[in-house]
C-alpha cells in the first residue's frame, strides 16, 4: 500500500545527500505507521536540529522542529498535556547523546510513552563533519584530522542503563527490520528507543575511506547479526541487532494523572 498520503509532497525532493541512510529510515517509519493504521491526526513528530531532524518536515503529521538537543524536552511537555497523541522523536548523535544527553537519560528513567528513534550516522553531517559521542576511537573527522581518541557511547547500553523499558537496534541495510522494530516500539507502553545505524557517505564514509553508500550498507550487512543467532554466537564481535529490552513498568503520564486525581480529592 502506498505511503504517499503520509508525506508532504511539496517538500520533495528531500535535502539529504545522495546515499544518506536517513531517507531509508523515513521510509521504514512511514511503512510502520501505515501498517499500524494510525490516524495522521493522532500523530506528532518532534525533532531538534541536524540532518536527522529534517525528517519532521517531510511527514504529514503534526510536527515540531525544535531546538538542538531539546526534542525530548518538548516531546515530554507535549505528551503530558496531550497524552492521547502518538509521539515520535527522531534524533541524531547530538540530539540524543551530546547536547541532548541529559534529556535522553531522564526520558528513559521516567518511562513516558513515546518512541525515540536514534538515527546514528556517527558524525555531525549538517555542520561540517565533526566527530560525535557515537563516532568512536580511531575515527577521522573534520575536528579529529589525526583520528578521534574518545570512546563512543553504546546507545543501547546507555538506554538500558538509564531505565528505558523498550530498547532495540537495527541498520539502514535491514529495511524491513526498521518497520518491524518501530511497530513493536509503538505498541510498547512506555519509553521506547530504536537505534538505527545510518550511513553518511558524504562525511563519515569519505573521511574514513569506507566507500560510498553501497559499500557502507554492505558493511552493516556483514558486521551485524540478530540477537540469539548462530552468526552472533560464532562471532561475538559483530554488532547485535534486535530487541534488547521489552518490559512493563508504570508509565509516566498515567502516574501523573493519578497524582492529579489524588490532589483533587484533598
Amino acid at each position: 500500500m502506498s505511503v504517499r498520503h503520509l508525506i508532504r509532497k511539496r517538500f520533495f525532493p528531500h535535502l539529504w545527500c545522495p546515499g544518506c541512510g536517513h531517507g531509508i529510515i523515513l521510509n521504514g517509519l512511514l511503512r510502520a505507521v501505515n501498517e499500524l493504521g494510525l490516524d495522521q491526526c493522532s500523530l506528532c513528530m518532534v525533532s531538534g536540529i541536524g540532518c536527522s531532524s529534517r525528517i519532521s518536515g517531510y511527514v504529514d503529521f503534526h510536527s515540531m522542529h525544535t531546538l538542538h538537543g531539546r526534542a525530548l524536552a518538548f516531546a515530554t511537555g507535549l505528551k503530558l498535556t496531550r497524552p492521547g497523541l502518538n509521539v515520535f522523536v527522531p534524533m541524531g548523535d547530538g540530539d540524543a547523546t551530546a547536547i541532548g544527553g541529559n534529556h535522553f537519560i531522564h526520558a528513559c528513567r521516567r518511562n513516558i510513552d513515546m518512541v525515540a528513534i536514534v538515527m546514528n550516522n556517527r558524525i555531525y553531517g549538517m555542520t561540517g563533519g565533526q566527530y560525535s559521542p557515537l563516532s568512536g576511537r580511531g575515527i577521522v573527522a573534520t575536528t579529529a584530522p589525526y583520528s578521534n581518541i574518545d570512546r563512543a557511547f553504546n546507545t543501547v547500553d546507555l538506554a538500558i542503563g538509564a531505565g528505558a523499558t523498550f530498547v532495540a537496534r537495527t541498520t539502514a541495510f535491514h529495511v524491513k527490520e526498521i518497520s518491524q522494530l518501530i511497530k513493536k516500539a509503538y505498541q510498547h507502553k512506555g519509553f521506547s528507543v530504536v537505534e538505527v545505524l545510518s550511513q553518511c557517505p558524504t562525511y563519515f564514509g569519505r573521511k574514513n575511506k569506507l566507500g560510498g553508500a553501497v559499500e557502507m550498507l554492505q558493511w552493516y550487512r556483514d558486521n551485524t547479526a540478530p540477537l540469539g543467532s548462530k552468526k552472533l554466537e560464532e562471532n561475538p564481535q559483530l554488532i547485535p541487532r534486535g530487541v534488547f529490552v521489552d518490559k512493563d513498568a508504570p508509565e509516566y503520564c498515567d502516574e501523573y494523572a493519578n497524582i492529579i486525581k489524588r490532589a483533587n480529592k484533598e
